[in-house]
């Protein structure tokens, strides 16, 4: 990272700095020029490292974790581009123009928005732009742009938050500010007139570009909002690129992510979250594939592995695994009607859309209807258990969490394998949980806990694994709450009703 010079100047030297985001070099046979860029992705809060595996694993670089949570850097060339959209573990893409880890804000709000305006001309636009174009060229077949949620970061800690209508338990994306018509003249740069000219080449007579800006800003120590950062620095990209501005229909989204002294300027690279890649029938609570994706990678699922998602819901979950992780087989069950309807349903259109594209429709996955208390299942069968839990806010209550975690942990410790099996399992009533934990005689023990944020509340992802003591042979495990399974069953009503 870079940062503005100290010299006591009216406004920081943006042009002394080097874009140390970017660089460019000839192809080896002489043809396209490959231009090496840095990608910030957004990720699932407490997943960081998860991603950072896998952009490890599938691309072969290292991946940088930033300071603001839920955010991930890491280079790539312009020809791995189309590799980076097939990442199951981030959310939102984008192309970083420039960042800086110690932005020096002046103390007044006049002088702090007067830089940003002046930023705007001093940035290195230029290769960022044209791996947005690229970007834009790979998409094409997706159709227009429906002005969606591109290159969303973590939720600014002052704008407020708004939950998907059809997704519940899923973060929050952040508020999108549109950048206002512009206030301050800037003068041209080879950036501009080079975007410019290429893009009139390229298409003669096109309309005027439309774009812009998303500010998300985190810290209380910047004497201006999120709105008015968006709306000068918006209107300084105006004068400079004579873009027009357009908050729905917009070609390119600008981002100005801020967090504390770290500011990093951005193109979105995405039109929608990645997470909504799977689901097709919603229900209340369904979960992000991308967080499915880092409680599977958590339990490490090996081949010929049993995976069991007692609450499955939708089927977020192992619909995720059988399309990752498909040398295990999955079993998605749920007491609800609706929600295994909902599971088939969406099991049904992944092997419709694989078929369509000539893969192999199959998927090692089965649903069943069933009572979580009472599971028909095999003792010491399931090699791992991995599911979404009832909070106890959204749906259902924190009081019969306290009869129906017991009773769901004594059901699971039954059919998991001693001494090998695993559970992941995922809840914000912490207190219940740790409790129901503590009272199993011992059948779990828990190895590892990643904090979450989910759909706005801080949630854990629990990893918990098997012990070898024998189910049924300790008074803990054997005792049975009154009504825990009436419990469960009014709870998932209540799911329904929500």
């Amino acid at each position: 990272m870079s940062s503005p010079r100290a010299d006591g100047a009216a406004e920081p030297d943006h042009e002394s700095v080097a874009p140390a985001s970017s660089s460019t070099e000839a192809d080896a046979s002489g043809g396209d020029v490959v231009i090496t860029v840095t990608v910030g992705a957004t990720v699932p809060t407490g997943f960081e490292h998860t991603a950072a595996e896998e952009i490890e694993e599938k691309i072969g670089v290292e991946a940088k974790i930033s300071k603001d949570r839920g955010r991930i850097y890491f280079p790539i060339t312009s020809d791995k581009l189309f590799q980076v959209h097939h990442l199951k573990s981030v959310d939102n893409l984008f192309v970083v123009v420039e960042e800086y880890d110690h932005y020096q804000f002046k103390e007044s709000k006049e002088e702090s928005l007067v830089d940003l305006q002046q930023l705007a001309s001093k940035l290195p636009w230029t290769d960022a732009l044209e791996v947005w174009k690229l970007n834009r060229a790979l998409k094409k077949k997706k159709g227009h742009r429906k002005g969606g949620s591109g290159g969303k970061a973590k939720p600014s800690s002052e704008v407020s938050d708004a939950t998907a209508a059809d997704t519940e338990q899923q973060e929050l994306p952040q508020a999108e500010v549109s950048a206002a018509e512009g206030q301050t003249k800037t003068e041209g740069s080879t950036d501009a007139e080079a975007y410019t000219q290429d893009s009139e080449e390229a298409a003669p007579g096109a309309k005027v570009t439309k774009f812009r800006v998303t500010c998300n800003r985190a810290g209380d120590k910047h004497s201006f909002s999120s709105n008015e950062a968006a709306r000068d620095f918006g209107g300084a990209v105006q004068e400079f690129f004579q873009w027009k501005a357009d908050m729905t229909k917009f070609d390119v989204e600008v981002l100005l992510n801020i967090h504390n002294t770290e500011v990093v300027i951005g193109i979105a690279l995405t039109e929608e979250s990645l997470h909504r890649r799977n689901i097709s029938h919603f229900g209340p609570t369904t979960l992000r594939s991308t967080l499915c994706y880092g409680m599977l990678r958590l339990c490490k699922p090996q081949a010929s592995d049993v995976i069991l998602d007692p609450m499955c819901g939708t089927g977020a979950i192992p619909l995720e695994g059988a399309i990752e992780f498909n040398s295990s087989f999955y079993i998605a069950g749920d007491n609800n009607d609706m929600a295994v309807n909902r599971t088939v349903n969406n099991v049904c259109h992944i092997q419709r859309r694989r078929g369509d594209k000539g893969s192999v429709s199959g998927l090692p996955i089965d649903t069943v209807q069933w009572d979580l208390c009472n599971l028909p299942i095999r003792t010491s069968s399931v090699d791992i258990i991995i599911t979404d839990m009832p909070f106890g806010k959204r749906m259902g209550s924190r009081k019969k969490n306290w009869d129906l975690y017991p009773s769901c942990l004594r059901e699971m410790a039954r059919v998991c394998r001693p001494g090998s099996g695993k559970a992941v399992l995922l809840t914000q009533d912490k207190k219940c949980f740790s409790k129901a934990v503590s009272r199993m005689g011992g059948l779990w023990k828990k190895l590892h806990t990643v904090w979450v944020n989910v759909g706005g509340l801080h949630a854990g992802v629990y990893l918990l694994k098997r012990t070898g003591a024998v189910f049924g042979q300790t008074p803990e495990d054997i005792y049975e709450p009154r009504g825990a399974v009436n419990s469960q069953a009014d709870e998932k009503d209540d799911k329904e009703l929500s």
